[in-house]
């Protein structure tokens, strides 16, 4: 594991410029440079969602549409495409419903939904483009599905290619990794284990902006069906300007815009690599309440009768008790974040996240020093924490489609000391790095 330097960013420095501000910057000049590349025409798609955002807070959608087109005149904005949570990130559901843009009433095509299929950019989708591009804001954490959908489109770019000869450019407007990208952590996927919450072999934390990551992915990654690697994409990359791997969202003087619905804040975002472990687990990360991925805890619930396939059942009482949880983990002296027992309450929505309509007992993780912490060490510390107080309630290897990694999980059912999980993870981080470095652009 690598940790970065402890000094702040002098408020000397000038301020960052994400890849849509240098676009703005140099007046368009690469989409210019595009449309000479394709007979002086450039009918553009755009993947974004509402943290497509200038750092004056102009919409990308909008700065393609209407600003753009004056610096390269053959230039048309005919098509959106949206991640998870939708154009506006209002949804955490995979029913997205139809969504319009309010300026260019461009209808969205939603590339999230049951099933890969959905997923997939399709050539019908594709035909009449001569470039995609993607401005998103990622968060540095390999099942964060904002990361599959970017190389999804890769791999769109690499089958137009091959199957249809069709000059497909996909262009990075790159963006902070708003927890640095210096620190790699956790657990690495394992080869025949990639997925929608795991594209390619990377840690948990990779270190990397979503433009290098890009640049990995079309380097690494196999587009079936051949072997060798490699996605084929025409691929590149609008670099920020004034950005170190050392510096935290914070650090960039950008605003913040929430990326997803339960990502609220930088902290959230700091502890997501480790808290986001406990998903699919029988506790709460917090969402549907005032601060998730900042607290955990458990309610109780009903008994359910069996319906066709699915058994009955039971009822489970009151079984997660604050204080004895944040008693155990601050024992731990885990770096860089203490405990405390709290209470939260769960909303009642639609979107009826564990416990929703109750109020229950919880952990508050306190973030002491970021640059110390191992976010997903902290989230193994947690699973094997809950799973010694109550292993007749919590099952620890529900996490298994998030960590992707055989000997985490027979790590944790041998209930192996979680800083021993974690010694075991830094030869194979050591070897991606080596990897990692080919692809860095800062």
């Amino acid at each position: 594991m690598r940790r970065g330097p402890t000094a702040p960013r002098p408020a000397t420095l000038p301020p960052t410029l994400t890849g849509i501000d240098v676009l703005e910057k140099t007046h368009y000049a690469a989409l210019a440079a595009a449309a000479t590349r394709h007979a002086g025409r450039l009918n553009i798609g755009l993947l974004t969602n509402q943290s497509g955002l200038d750092r004056t807070g102009k919409r990308t959608i909008d700065l393609l549409a209407l600003e753009a087109t004056k610096a390269v005149p053959d230039l048309k904005l005919t098509a959106l495409f949206s991640p998870e949570h939708g154009i506006f990130g209002k949804y955490d559901s995979t029913s997205i419903g139809p969504e319009v843009d309010p300026t260019t009433h461009l209808s969205v095509t939603s590339l999230y939904g049951v099933g890969s299929a959905s997923r997939h950019p399709k050539h019908e989708q594709l035909a009449d483009l001569d470039a995609v591009l993607i401005d998103l804001q990622d968060v540095g954490v390999h099942f964060y599905t904002y990361e599959s959908a970017m190389a999804y489109m890769l791999e769109a770019s690499g089958i137009e290619q091959r199957d249809f000869h069709h000059d497909l450019e996909i262009i990075i407007l790159d963006r902070p990794n708003p927890i640095g990208g210096i620190s790699v952590q956790g657990p690495i996927i394992d080869k025949g284990r990639e997925s929608y919450t795991g594209y390619t072999n990377t840690p948990i934390r990779h270190g990397m902006t979503i433009g290098e990551l890009a640049q990995y992915d079309n380097g690494e990654a196999i587009l079936p069906p051949a072997t060798t690697t490699g996605l084929g994409a025409h691929l590149s990359v609008i670099k920020m300007e004034n950005w170190t791997r050392a510096e935290y969202f914070d650090d960039t003087h950008l605003p913040w815009t929430n990326p997803s619905p339960n990502l609220q804040s930088l902290t959230s975002t700091t502890l997501y690599p480790g808290l986001a472990l406990l998903e699919a687990s029988t506790a709460s990360v917090g969402r549907g309440s005032s601060a998730p991925f900042e607290q955990f805890g458990a309610g109780t619930t009903e008994a359910t009768p069996a319906r066709g396939n699915t058994p009955a059942k039971p009822a489970v009482g009151q079984w997660f008790h604050g204080k004895e949880v944040a008693d155990y983990l601050n024992a731990r002296n885990i770096p860089g974040v203490t405990f405390a027992a709290t209470s939260f309450a769960v909303a009642e929505d639609s979107f009826h996240y564990p416990y929703h309509g109750q109020m229950i007992e919880g952990v508050r993780v306190n973030v002491t020093d970021r640059r110390l912490l191992d976010s997903p060490e902290l989230g193994i510390e947690i699973v094997v924490a809950l799973h010694h107080l109550y292993p007749e309630n919590f099952d620890q290897t529900k996490g298994m489609r998030l960590f992707a990694n055989q000997e985490t999980l027979t790590a944790l059912q041998n209930n192996e000391d979680p800083r021993a999980i974690a010694t075991r993870w830094t030869p194979p981080l050591q070897a991606f790095e080596v990897k990692r470095v080919h692809y860095l652009l800062y």
